[in-house]
C-alpha cells in the first residue's frame, strides 16, 4: 500500500515490530524501562545530555558562564546516548521524565534540584549566576519572547522537516513541502529581526541566542540535516551573519565538543569533567 492509499484504522495500535531506525526507542508510553543508576562527579553541576542541538543549548551556557569567571558554574556532562535508550534508565527518568536530553540536576544547595527542558535549563542558570537575561522588564520580555519562540519553533525544524527531509524512509512530496515552507518562514522571521539588531534582542548576547543558534545558527552554517543548498540558507544574509558572530566565541567552540561522539576526531569531547578535557 503506497503513502497515497494509508487510511488511519478506527484505534491507533502501536507496531513493536516496526524496522524504522528509531523503532527502538519511539514509544507511546512513559517511564522507566530499566534500572540503571546516574554516574555523579564532584562538581555543583551535574549533566546528562548529547550534543544535540537542545543540548549543546547547555554546554555552551555552561562554558559562557566559567569564561566570565563563575567558578560555581563548573560541571561534569555524561554522556546519555539516546540511540540506545540510555534515557529510559530509571536514574534519568528520575532527573526529566519526559525521558529527553539535556537533564541538569543542580547540587549546589543544600537539596538537589531536578530541571529539565533546555529552555528552563537555560532560565534557571541565567537566573542563578545573573548573566544573559535582562533584567529590565521590557528588555527581559524580549528575550524570553525569542527564548520561547524557540521551544516552539524547533520541533517543526527538527520534528518535521528533519525527520521527512533526512530520516524518514521513504520521501514524500506532502510532510517535506509542508515543514520546508515552515521553516523559511522561521529563518525569513529571524532574518527580518537580525536585520535590524546585532543578536536576537538587540546588542547583548543573551540565552535567546544561545538556544536559537543552536538549531538556526547551525543549520545556516551548513551542519545540520545536510540541507543547506535545499533551504537556500544563503539568502539569510542577516542570520549568517550572527550565526558567524556568535560561532566564534571561544565559549561556543568548547560548548560545542562536549558530548560529541561523531564528526573530526579533535571536535569530540564524550565527557567533560574539567575544562581540561577541552583543551
Amino acid at each position: 500500500m503506497s503513502e497515497q492509499d494509508y487510511t488511519p484504522a478506527a484505534v491507533w495500535t502501536w507496531d513493536k515490530n516496526d524496522d524504522n531506525r528509531f523503532a527502538s526507542i519511539n514509544r507511546p508510553i512513559a517511564g522507566a524501562t530499566h534500572e540503571k543508576d546516574l554516574p555523579v562527579g564532584e562538581h555543583p553541576f551535574q549533566l546528562y545530555s548529547l550534543a544535540t542541538p537542545n543540548g549543546v543549548k547547555v554546554t555552551v551556557m555552561l562554558e559562557e558562564l566559567l569564561a566570565l569567571g563563575h567558578q560555581g558554574a563548573e560541571y561534569d556532562a555524561w554522556i546519555t546516548n539516546i540511540m540506545e535508550g540510555d534515557q529510559f534508565g530509571s536514574g534519568f527518568v528520575s532527573v526529566n521524565p519526559n525521558s529527553k536530553i539535556p537533564a541538569l540536576h543542580d547540587r549546589s544547595g543544600e537539596e538537589p534540584i531536578r530541571v529539565f527542558e533546555s529552555g528552563a535549563i537555560l532560565m534557571h542558570l541565567a537566573e542563578k549566576f545573573g548573566e544573559f537575561l535582562p533584567t529590565e522588564p521590557a528588555a527581559r520580555a524580549e528575550c524570553l519572547s525569542w527564548l520561547f519562540w524557540q521551544m516552539g519553533s524547533a520541533p517543526y525544524l527538527g520534528g518535521g522537516f528533519g525527520h521527512f527531509y533526512a530520516y524518514a524512509p521513504t520521501k514524500q512530496e506532502y510532510p517535506i513541502n509542508r515543514f520546508t515552507m515552515e521553516v523559511k518562514r522561521q529563518l525569513d522571521v529571524l532574518n527580518r529581526n537580525l536585520s535590524e539588531r546585532r543578536f536576537l534582542c538587540g546588542d547583548e548576547y543573551t540565552i535567546a541566542d544561545i538556544a536559537n543558534y543552536a538549531w538556526y545558527g547551525v543549520l545556516v552554517e551548513g551542519h545540520l540535516y545536510n540541507a543547506a543548498e535545499f533551504l537556500d540558507v544563503e539568502s539569510y544574509t542577516h542570520v549568517r551573519r550572527w550565526a558567524d558572530e556568535i560561532r566564534a566565541r571561544p565559549a561556543v567552540q568548547r560548548g560545542r565538543k562536549v558530548n560529541r561522539v561523531w564528526g573530526e576526531e579533535h571536535e569530540q569531547v564524550k565527557e567533560r569533567h574539567s575544562a581540561s578535557d577541552l583543551d
